[in-house]
């Protein structure tokens, strides 16, 4: 099926592309256009114009100062891949882009792309959250910051306001004694998580100090495991203990996961099952990764 008819224009910079979402009401950013154009082909999607923000240089890249990498929204799947910065400061991000759809998909998405559709079967914004990103977004008031577990509001919707555009994303540097892992059941078909879960887990002299776990693919959005965080936290993991630790903690992942998404491919129960099994497998990763 084709589109229906739009019209296409090309920002040069960021303010650019917000002034042209602020004349055309309904308008949508046009990135690498892996998410959008099918849906535009299905008439899922009918904007009236495309705002083609692929070659606004400033939107891409990455840089490390500090504690802090900052990805520009228009940088590729496969940059992140890639990048020496975070494969060696946040090896898990570079890790989870690497199981985005295939190759063409990859050299052309872009990590603001995946965000700001807020797929629930996407693998970034699970990530993102587990690791406490913050998100930059612009509009005709300035720069604002959000928070990863603020910006995604419902299904395939954000906080990002009409005439918003996504800038970067700033996520921490993972230390000595931090780990993180991301484990997904992939659809057959679309390689989308059925479900997805990202682990981080700091450690110190051996027991936990903090573990944080997200969820997705299950609900709307992603969602934060808190009792089973809590079930990891302070407890010291051992040789003898550790695997039945991470096993107790794993049990209560799906306590978090509420109206769970069902359908033809993996019912709610599934989901469930499946974000147990996951957590487990994340964890023990993370834990192992972070030094335990």
């Amino acid at each position: 099926m084709y589109s229906t008819a739009f019209e296409y224009y090309r920002a040069n910079t960021v303010q650019e592309a917000v002034s042209l979402l602020r004349a055309h009401p309904g308008a949508k950013l046009l990135a690498g256009g892996h998410s959008l154009l099918p849906q535009m082909k299905l008439r899922v999607a009918q904007p009236a114009a495309l705002i083609d923000i692929g070659r606004v240089a400033d939107l891409a890249g990455i840089s490390i100062s500090g504690a802090s990498i900052k990805i520009g929204a228009g940088t590729t799947y496969n940059a992140i891949v890639t990048s020496a910065v975070i494969r060696e400061h946040c090896p898990v991000l570079s890790e989870t882009a690497a199981q985005v759809g295939d190759q063409q998909v990859r050299n052309r998405g872009t990590i603001g792309g995946s965000l700001s559709h807020a797929d629930p079967a996407a693998d970034l914004p699970t990530v993102v959250v587990a690791l406490g990103a913050t998100l930059t977004v612009v509009g005709p008031r300035g720069p604002r910051t959000i928070p990863a577990g603020q910006f995604f509001t419902d299904l395939f919707t954000t906080a990002l306001a009409e005439d918003e555009v996504l800038t970067a994303i700033t996520v921490p540097s993972m230390g000595a004694g931090t780990g993180g892992a991301y484990q997904k059941h992939r659809h057959p078909a679309s390689g989308y998580a059925v479900v997805g879960v990202a682990a981080v887990v700091s450690l110190s002299g051996g027991a936990v100090q903090s573990a944080t776990i997200v969820i997705g693919g299950t609900t709307a959005n992603p969602v934060r495991a808190s009792a089973a965080e809590s079930a990891l936290t302070r407890h010291k993991l051992d040789a003898a203990s550790k695997a039945a630790t991470i096993a107790a903690a794993a049990d209560k992942a799906a306590d978090a996961i509420t109206n769970p998404l069902s359908d033809h491919y993996a019912s709610a129960e599934y989901r469930r099952h499946l974000a147990t099994v996951l957590t487990r497998r994340a964890l023990t990763a993370a834990v192992q990764r972070a030094g335990g």
